[in-house]
């Protein structure tokens, strides 16, 4: 790993950075003198009784009344609450804008285009809000949208907000048990759903679907048909069904709920590959402070930026996203294949719109450099300032392509958190350089540590990465979880007094995290453990490799690494290949890192959000049920893993 960043702020970038002001603005009045993001983060972590209260008035959180005090059990993991006594609406926050400036701008993969001013935005939310409120739907309500990333789907969630309802999504590539498996754990009042969606130029026609859903799904009042294929689509084909344009009442005026800083906002759901999904509730205060913070401090956006993150309503990336519009910049949705009609569709959309913050996976990125295709080449992307990366760890060799294929002068910034936390524990810093194959920096207010078996902290060691004080936005709790039992198995039991994140990393000399896969999904070959990006990062350089996954296999009293591999179309397995494999990763880790076996496979599985699932991979090898294949994008993937011959005992 070189020490030689690939990118350097400027003296003058630095200079207006947000961060900077912030940093300015505490130092010697709230903290210590601050010379630097490292002594700032170690003061955020230390004082968060100071640093949470600068951050909610440095970002000018709106609220009807001050909290009593900042934070009540400050040692509880779990068990700490924040600004208890506050009273705020997270909507009044996102829409505190009422003007010409446009809000959202929603393309599809069509090249369907429509946008929305601050003002239309208000409005339409405000009515809405009007339409739900005849219903009754107020604090306590949950309601759920089955939605493509569409306008109406961040309508929706504002208006359910401005209510104090809870809002939970997920996006129309689900199946019929996966919805129900979210959806009839939670019941909502109210179910937003579309006609169908466009995905790889197709129309998908959802109304089969969702009234199969309806047949099941216990406890909705009404179901509000949004028209996606159709300009007016059949709600009559729909039990308790009523058009969108007909739904929305004549009213224009908000009132934003009071309430408080805990209060549900969201109910988030765990990737269900190991049984029937978790739903983790999140709060509004938490998830507005924690967003703030990392959209303006760690990310720098505000007026006159265009945000774009790649993402469906099923991750956690679009509750992250739709938070931008409390900076008061410009957000841009894109509902579709990413590659439809070819690889430069978003770099297109990315050039015509003048995205500022473009927001995607490290999968594809890796798809974008496997498809020969250039951004740089083709697009002019002088607006571009920041890319930013998560849903797996972005490989060195993605970070090479984005400077020489995509763009010189831009931050890339790989992020890491998740659907837990909805937030980040890792990210970008616009005033710390870029070094290759790392997350620049830990969040600030994060007591991020790595951990070593044992419980102890080190540095420049892998291990187990948790975070050891409270923080604003951990989970309310999990829905139907009354004791916390569930709460406290997921997170506190391996180390108790500090938030276990199954991620397995390193802290590095320069300050930033190298995140080597999740802890549970780690080889351990005579008993050393290897992180399987490890060798995904060494894998993914050869041409012919498109995606690979490694597994442990029991083998004897040890266990041996397989590696999986989905190779380019005009590719096979032979011994030559199979040998430069074997060659690279030895060349760049260690012998250990060699697999054992390596097989070809025609595909990989995924979760819905786009997640390879090593564990599932590893349970069908070994003759274990997987409990829930609906969790899964592709379950049929797994057929090809399931009694190899190669894998039997000699």
């Amino acid at each position: 790993m070189t020490d030689e960043p690939l990118w350097q702020p400027s003296a003058e970038s630095i200079e207006k950075a947000q961060l900077t002001h912030f940093l300015h603005g505490v130092s010697g009045v709230l903290a210590p003198t601050l010379h630097d993001y490292d002594e700032l983060w170690r003061w955020s972590v230390e004082h968060p009784e100071h640093f949470w209260p600068a951050v909610w008035k440095f970002c000018e959180i709106k609220s009807s009344r001050r909290w009593d005090t900042v934070l009540e059990n400050p040692d509880a993991m779990p068990g700490a609450k924040w600004f208890p006594g506050a009273r705020l609406n997270f909507a009044e926050n996102l829409l505190r804008a009422d003007d010409s400036r446009p809000a959202v701008v929603w393309r599809g993969e069509d090249g369907r285009r429509r946008a929305y001013t601050h003002a239309e935005l208000h409005r339409e939310v405000a009515r809405l809000a009007g339409a739900l409120r005849t219903l009754g739907v107020g604090p306590g309500d949950r309601v759920a949208g089955f939605l493509p990333n569409c306008p109406e789907a961040v309508i929706a969630m504002l208006a359910s907000a401005s209510l104090g309802a809870t809002w939970s999504s997920c996006s129309p590539d689900f199946g019929i048990q996966g919805v129900l498996d979210r959806f009839g754990q939670i019941r909502p009042r109210v179910l937003f759903t579309a006609d169908g969606y466009r995905y790889n130029g197709k129309r998908i026609d959802s109304m089969a679907r969702i009234r199969s859903v309806l047949e099941k799904l216990e406890g909705v009042e009404r179901v509000v048909l949004v028209p996606f294929l159709e300009a007016q689509p059949d709600a009559s084909a729909l039990p308790g069904a009523i058009a969108w344009d007909d739904f929305l009442s004549a009213e224009t005026t908000l009132d934003f709920a009071q309430l408080p800083f805990d209060h549900p906002l969201y109910i988030l759901y765990s990737s269900g590959t190991t049984g029937v999904p978790k739903c983790i509730v999140h709060g509004a205060g938490g998830t507005l402070l924690q967003h703030l913070k990392e959209h303006r401090l760690h990310t720098d956006i505000g007026p006159g930026d265009v945000v774009f993150y790649f993402t469906t309503c099923g991750w956690m990336m679009w509750n992250w996203l739709v938070s931008g519009l409390a900076t008061g910049a410009t957000l841009v949705l894109y509902d579709g294949n990413p590659f439809h009609p070819g690889p430069g569709a978003l770099w297109d959309m990315a050039e015509e719109e003048g995205v500022t913050v473009f927001g995607t996976s490290a999968k594809y990125l890796a798809a974008v450099e496997k498809a020969g295709y250039s951004p740089r080449d083709h697009h002019g992307l002088g607006k571009l300032r920041a890319i930013l990366s998560t849903g797996s760890p972005l490989m060195p060799a993605s970070f090479d392509f984005t400077y020489r294929q995509i763009k010189q002068d831009v931050q890339l910034a790989s992020i890491s958190g998740g659907t837990d936390i909805v937030s980040c524990f890792a990210l970008g810093c616009p005033v710390l350089p870029v070094h290759r194959g790392e997350l620049q920096c830990r969040g600030l207010g994060m007591a991020v540590e790595i951990f070593d078996d044992a419980g102890r902290a080190h540095t420049d060691e892998p291990g187990e990465l948790v975070c050891t004080r409270p923080f604003p936005s951990m989970p309310v709790g999990f829905w139907n979880d009354p004791d916390g039992a569930k709460y406290r198995a997921a997170y506190f039991e391996r180390f108790p007094g500090a938030w276990h994140h199954g991620d397995w990393a390193r802290l590095t000399p320069h300050g930033g995290l190298i995140i080597y896969g999740r802890s549970d999904a780690v080889l351990n070959p005579g008993g050393v453990r290897i992180g399987t990006a490890e060798i995904y990062r060494q894998v993914e350089k050869l041409d012919e490799i498109i995606e690979a996954l490694a597994i442990g296999q029991d083998w004897g009293d040890d266990q041996r690494i397989v590696l999986f591999v989905r190779l380019r179309d005009d590719v096979a397995l032979d011994e030559a290949l199979e040998a430069r494999i074997r060659k690279t990763i030895r060349d760049n880790t260690t012998p250990r890192h060699v697999p054992a076996k390596i097989l070809q496979v025609r595909d990989i599985p995924r979760t819905l959000s786009g997640k390879i699932v090593e564990l599932a991979v590893r349970n069908v090898v070994h003759g274990r049920p997987v409990k829930n294949t609906d969790a899964l994008a592709n379950p049929a993937a797994l057929d090809e893993f399931r009694d190899r011959p190669e894998l039997a005992a000699d």
